[in-house]
């Protein structure tokens, strides 16, 4: 996790999972596992991927049952190989079935996270370009799946929208144009004082770079360009000034991103690490114990 700030949402994050999937209680669990079995589990990856989402899934046991004795084989960011054994849980048998698909909602889609991150981070091999999430997040997971995303080996964007400015189309159409925009935003920072959060501006053409580079910005965002215009606008705010970031954005898939990195950007951002990967495949096995 993050830091303790993120430790009460991430139990009420559990305890909402567990109360909309256990609710008055596992009826099966309660109808054909006695109160006093004992069982050992073997949480095993189904499939290759990255491992990330430990600690939440460690959370879930836990929140059913203190007791629960857990045993870590591998950690967040570790690559796994199908039949690698992931996890293993010992406790009341009652208490391990009914952490057991919470626990699993959560690792997998984590996982799958971290996954597909590894396969943009390893597609940029050879290039000095860095794969960036966005906030395309599931709703109450930002912090969650951005940990995955770093699990990955890929780098978080800003957290929200308190921690960065981006200018897009809609601010800037508010703002009656970039110009306006960015001066409108600084001036806010500094009454603010905020100075040092740093400002990135959209831009979709040559145009719209070259009234950024008039005004000045932190990190300047090509979206939805082609790769010749992605060159040619690296190309120009280099000659300009080498201070600024440049971050490509939109359509960019597996495919496409190597020859994006090659540019010469150093951020791509993908929206798809977090609103489009599917969860890595993951499976717990019980064993009876006495």
């Amino acid at each position: 996790m993050a830091d303790k700030a993120t430790v009460p949402s991430l139990a009420r994050l559990v305890e909402a999972a567990l109360a909309e999937d256990i609710g008055s209680g596992d009826l099966t669990s309660l109808a054909t596992v006695r109160a006093s079995e004992q069982a050992s589990a073997r949480l095993i990856a189904k499939a290759d991927g990255v491992i990330a989402g430990l600690d939440v899934a460690c959370a879930v046991f836990r929140a059913v049952d203190e007791d629960v004795s857990l045993t870590l084989h591998v950690a967040d960011g570790t690559p796994v190989h199908r039949g690698d054994l992931v996890l293993e849980a010992v406790g009341a048998a009652r208490s391990l079935l009914a952490a057991e698909r919470t626990a699993l909602n959560f690792l997998g889609r984590l996982s799958g996270v971290a996954t597909l991150t590894s396969r943009y981070v390893a597609a940029l091999q050879g290039t000095n370009a860095r794969i960036v999430d966005t906030r395309k997040t599931t709703p109450g997971w930002r912090l969650l799946e951005k940990n995955a995303v770093l699990a990955g080996g890929g780098t978080n964007h800003r957290m929200g929208l308190y921690d960065m400015v981006l200018i897009k189309e809609n601010h800037i159409r508010a703002a009656g144009g970039i110009t306006a925009a960015v001066r409108a935003c600084r001036t806010y920072l500094e009454e603010k004082g905020l100075k040092g959060v740093p400002i990135e501006v959209e831009t979709t053409c040559m145009a719209e770079v070259e009234e950024v580079l008039a005004v000045g910005c932190d990190r300047i965002m090509l979206d939805n360009m082609s790769l010749e215009e992605m060159r040619s606008a690296v190309e120009r705010i280099r000659h300009h000034d080498p201070r600024p970031e440049i971050e490509a954005s939109g359509n960019m898939g597996l495919d496409r991103v190597h020859a994006v990195a090659e540019t010469g950007v150093d951020f791509i951002s993908v929206g798809a690490l977090t609103h489009s990967a599917p969860a890595l495949d993951l499976s717990l096995l019980f064993s009876a114990r006495t």
